[in-house]
């Protein structure tokens, strides 16, 4: 059963700091990524250590999508940011964050 995906306002917020281009491609790759089995570990797709943020991440080249992934009372992936990753940092909306 496939997973819905969930964006918190705050996300939305984040994707609008990002081009058109980039936008297209996260929201793109979100959708084949996350929609079956988000919470199996790939090359693009790990856990994260203990943060403010989320518990996993996926890495788009240089954008980061940070989420969560629930499967009871019903399958739903939980977006909760969106950044660019540069060099040991990542920029979030207007926010620089290291993690």
């Amino acid at each position: 059963m496939p997973y819905r995906i969930e964006y918190s306002p705050e996300a939305e917020e984040h994707l609008r700091f990002l081009t058109a281009r980039q936008r297209v491609t996260v929201l793109d790759t979100v959708d084949e990524q996350l929609m079956h089995q988000p919470t199996v570990e790939t090359r693009n797709r790990k856990p994260m250590r203990p943060n403010p943020l989320a518990p996993r991440e996926l890495r788009v080249g240089k954008l980061r999508v940070y989420y969560d992934a629930e499967e009871e009372p019903e399958p739903v992936v939980h977006i909760r940011a969106v950044g660019i990753k540069e060099r040991n940092r990542v920029r979030i909306g207007k926010e620089v964050l290291e993690l």
